[in-house]
């Protein structure tokens, strides 16, 4: 059973950061003479498409991981779960861009000096926030800046567990609540508990709160999601306004600014659940949305090979004079999409069920879907 909604929201959230990096890379051709310069001016924090994915993420987990609450290897079958569904893929595209980094440094700047500390390094592989040299607290592959939270959230929610699903969820909400409390009053904390006590891990927490709602049978009428959905879209849009005067969306700003309409967004997706009949039987645009949200994570790992990909082969064909920059990123996007639905078919769901097989021998192999695991750098712009 899926909330399609919800699904067709991971989507957003993966294309919002998509475009985001987009723009930068029409950016780029324009720099080398290739078509018109891309106007800064941007309608949405398209970067918030992470904001989106942490509050996703706190209802999926809550949704899927909280029938394990309360019983006997819990924990464990939670955790082997989540295992099995974020390491293959991250340690595999972390893994070329180790490659990457040995084969071309120059290319990678900061990140590839990471090669040279095995510390940091190893912690770039088991989701354990460390500072680069230049005091950016970020993995070898950057993007999984988010992971570095994403498995924190998990491990709490796990420890909870034994409390059952409300008191799951209790424990967590009052655990971020602590970590933010604690970052924001005491300086010089260790590099992992600063990183894990941003405010941001908030959104996990909202999340969290909308998935017991939904299960105590939360489920908005139409007129009401639609409100919710425009209010939601509305907060972006001068979230986004507001930013261009600071520039900056750091501390409690960002969960204010971004995370709420997040929050609103994803209340609005709240509908009935179907199951895969059900799903079936819906239009096609809608059906290619619902994968796209099953590919989700794959598309936020892949999209920047794939947008330097189309990037290069726009230039090398000629092609790029001769297109609109709104044209150029289109494609760009289009091709991580189909990027991402090639590899969640064809390598990260074997890689998953394989490792979940050997994780949790006696649990049903049913279809694995995506869990959120969001997405860009965390200013503005990369």
């Amino acid at each position: 059973m899926i909330v399609v909604a919800v699904q067709i929201l991971r989507a957003a959230a993966a294309l919002m950061v998509a475009w985001h990096h987009a723009r930068h890379e029409a950016g780029l051709l324009a720099d080398r003479g290739a078509g018109p310069a891309l106007d800064p001016a941007t309608l949405l924090p398209w970067w918030g498409g992470v904001d989106l994915f942490f509050v996703i993420s706190g209802f999926v987990i809550v949704h899927a991981g909280g029938r394990l609450a309360g019983r006997s290897g819990g924990r464990a079958r939670f955790l082997a779960h989540r295992v099995a569904r974020v390491v293959p893929l991250y340690w595999l595209v972390s893994l070329l861009y180790l490659v990457l980094a040995l084969a071309r440094p120059d290319l990678l700047g900061e990140a590839a000096a990471l090669v040279r500390d095995p510390v940091a390094l190893a912690a770039s592989f088991l989701f354990w926030p460390a500072a680069r040299p230049d005091g950016t607290v970020q993995p070898l592959y950057g993007l999984g800046w988010t992971l570095n939270y994403e498995a924190a959230f998990y491990a709490l929610f796990a420890a909870g567990l034994g409390f059952g699903r409300r008191g799951a969820v209790a424990w967590l909400c009052g655990s971020l609540a602590v970590l933010v409390a604690v970052g924001a009053l005491v300086p010089g904390l260790p590099v992992p508990l600063r990183f894990w006590s941003d405010p941001i891990v908030l959104e996990f927490a909202a999340g969290a709160g909308l998935a017991l709602a939904w299960g105590a049978g939360f489920r908005p009428a139409l007129p009401l999601r639609v409100g919710l959905a425009v209010l939601g879209v509305l907060g972006l849009i001068l979230a986004a306004r507001v930013l261009a005067g600071l520039g900056e969306a750091d501390g409690f700003l960002r969960p204010l600014l971004v995370g709420g309409p997040a929050v609103l967004l994803v209340a609005a997706a709240l509908g009935p659940p179907r199951d895969a009949a059900a799903v079936a039987r819906l239009p096609s645009t809608v059906r290619g949305l619902v994968a796209l949200g099953d590919a989700s994570y794959a598309l936020y790992l892949l999209h920047p090979f794939a947008l330097r990909l189309v990037r290069e082969a726009l230039l090398r064909l000629g092609l790029a004079p001769a297109l609109h920059p709104w044209a150029g990123m289109a494609l760009m996007l289009a091709g991580s999409a189909a990027a991402a639905l090639a590899v969640h078919r064809l390598v990260e769901r074997p890689l998953t069920r394989a490792l979940r097989r050997r994780l949790d021998p006696g649990a049903p192999q049913n279809r694995v879907r995506a869990v959120p695991a969001p997405v860009p750098p965390r200013g503005r712009e990369d």
